[in-house]
């Protein structure tokens, strides 16, 4: 199907010479003089390599269409991750690689939505938040309001994150999957 180039969006999968690509992350660029375009990054389905590639806005893309099918995270082995499909209980293996920057918010026995394109597994989709333990917090600083600023922490899963002051480590708090920012503190 025939898309112009700046409703390009990231998950999605475009044909590019001859090659099937998965769509990272996309930028609109709007330099001061000339036509806009559109910057993406996208990775190589077959050889898992990256590359950017730009197109004027106007240009055209082909995109596939996929189907999404929902499966749960059973475990990983080796390079692969081991999914299994809800109706039926079959194993599926799908590459790691697909998962990309979202790879540490992964949690056992996760409902995540699988990309198909022709029954080749393309993107991985999380829940969009999760619960996490905050393993390391800065201490607050003395006369700093709860508005002003964030402050570093680290969560259990290894990844970098800003909390508000009143956050120590220890609680539990709920982020972002797909940029691991902070939502809000955990109920319960």
């Amino acid at each position: 199907m025939k898309q112009q180039a700046n409703l390009i969006r990231a998950g999605q999968v475009i044909e590019h010479e001859g090659n099937r690509w998965t769509v990272l992350k996309q930028q609109i660029i709007t330099p001061g003089k000339g036509g806009a375009f559109i910057q993406v990054e996208m990775r190589n389905l077959k050889t898992g390599n990256k590359t950017n590639e730009r197109w004027r806005t106007a240009d055209t893309v082909e995109r596939l269409t996929t189907e999404d099918k929902d499966f749960t995270y059973s475990y990983t082995d080796g390079d692969n991750l081991v999914l299994m499909d809800g109706e039926t209980f079959e194993q599926f293996m799908v590459p790691a690689s697909i998962l990309g920057e979202s790879a540490p918010f992964l949690q056992d026995n996760m409902a995540v939505s699988v990309g198909l394109v022709e029954g080749d597994p393309v993107s991985i989709t999380l829940p969009p938040h999760v619960t996490l333990e905050i393993v390391e917090a800065d201490p607050v600083v003395k006369g700093q309001t709860a508005s002003s600023s964030y402050k570093p922490a680290k969560l259990s899963n290894g990844v970098k994150t800003l909390v508000p002051p009143f956050i120590e480590a220890g609680e539990r708090v709920v982020v972002r999957t797909e940029d691991g920012s902070y939502v809000e503190r955990a109920k319960g």
